[in-house]
């Protein structure tokens, strides 16, 4: 799935990129300026009724300012207005004993990139005691039950990890663009390897509700699971929120491994905000960024089984839209780390 390219290939495959990543900075300036108009209209009595389009990017340089491990996510994901979905998955549905059966289905669509390096990305050699390079492509599909109370969410993704994901070009050509250290590593990535991975989640949304100071303050907490050669791993955890209009949702999205947000939301007014910290524990079975390829030998390093997840952050809704900055903070994810990981995410959603 990866062939070797010769010289006039890679000039012609740096200028698409340099293309693309240029268009893909015009495309986020366009969507910005469509933000401010449609969040600009009222909220509509039916807008429970709307599909709903979510664009998540993370980056370390949103956080810690470095640019090592987890280095860059970009997610675009679509959810379905309420009860959009085919009559056999609501048939389906029925008989998958984690869904509530009271609640109303919305299916999901996403597809993402991931990119992971090691700490020192200027040596072209191994670096033994440091993680893999790797690049993740994938797309998924889901669905969702939400009561009002808990939502529950199921989703499988199908991707590729190694040279085919095109990590390596992408980041490449990226910091060229901005001007900054090349990434020479890249030799030493993940090989090919087709992926496959089955996540769930469920979240309680106002588990525990008061006022505090004229705030509505609320307590959601969440279990979860993944299965498959990317993830395997079990999760718990709980997220608070205080703010003003609390919108009906359950916290803003995020890239997996992570705490679990939902690109669903209702805003209740036209203008709303509020502040959420939160922790996951996740027990950890397995992480292809971290144990290597799974038929092929490939670079590894020892992971650690117990990895926590801190994360705190704000969201604003206005009309029709949601922004929410998330500053994330994981424990070691590998016996050789040297210290914990630091890095930010940006999600923007907007119902139409």
């Amino acid at each position: 799935m990866y062939l070797p390219l010769k010289e006039g290939n890679q000039i012609i495959i740096c200028n698409i990129y340099n293309m693309q990543i240029r268009s893909v900075m015009k495309i986020v300036s366009a969507v910005l300026f469509g933000l401010c108009i449609v969040a600009a209209g009222p909220v509509a009595a039916d807008s429970n009724e709307n599909g709903i389009l979510s664009i998540q990017i993370e980056n370390d340089l949103f956080g810690s300012g470095d640019d090592r491990h987890y280095t860059n996510g970009i997610r675009l994901a679509w959810l379905s207005a309420e009860n959009d979905v085919p009559n056999w998955v609501r048939k389906a549905a029925g008989f998958i004993p984690v869904f509530a059966v009271n609640g109303k289905l919305r299916t999901s669509y996403e597809i993402g990139h991931n990119l992971y390096t090691p700490d020192d990305i200027s040596k072209t050699g191994l670096i033994q005691n440091e993680r893999p390079y790797a690049g993740y492509l994938y797309a998924g599909v889901g669905l969702v039950s939400d009561t009002g109370q808990r939502l529950d969410n199921l989703q499988f993704s199908i991707g590729v990890v190694g040279p085919s994901a095109l990590g390596e070009e992408i980041q490449r050509n990226y910091h060229d663009l901005i001007n900054t250290t090349d990434p020479r590593g890249w030799d030493n990535q993940l090989k090919d390897e087709l992926t496959f991975l089955l996540t769930y989640e469920r979240k309680w949304r106002r588990f525990h509700e008061f006022k505090a100071a004229g705030l509505g303050v609320d307590l959601t907490p969440h279990i979860g699971a993944a299965l498959g050669n990317v993830f395997t791993h079990g999760a718990a955890g709980v997220t608070v929120r205080i703010g003003d209009d609390l919108p009906n949702d359950y916290g803003p999205p995020r890239i997996r491994p992570s705490l679990p947000g939902s690109d669903f939301f209702i805003a209740r007014d036209t203008i709303g905000w509020y502040l959420f910290a939160g922790f996951e524990g996740r027990l950890v079975g397995r992480n292809i960024f971290l144990d290597g390829n799974t038929f092929r030998d490939s670079h590894s390093v020892d992971k650690k089984y117990l990895v926590g997840e801190f994360q705190t952050g704000v969201a604003f809704t206005y009309g029709r839209a949601r922004l929410a900055y998330t500053y994330v903070f994981r424990t070691k994810e590998f016996r050789q780390q040297d210290t914990a990981d630091q890095f930010g995410s940006l999600s923007l959603a907007i119902r139409f």
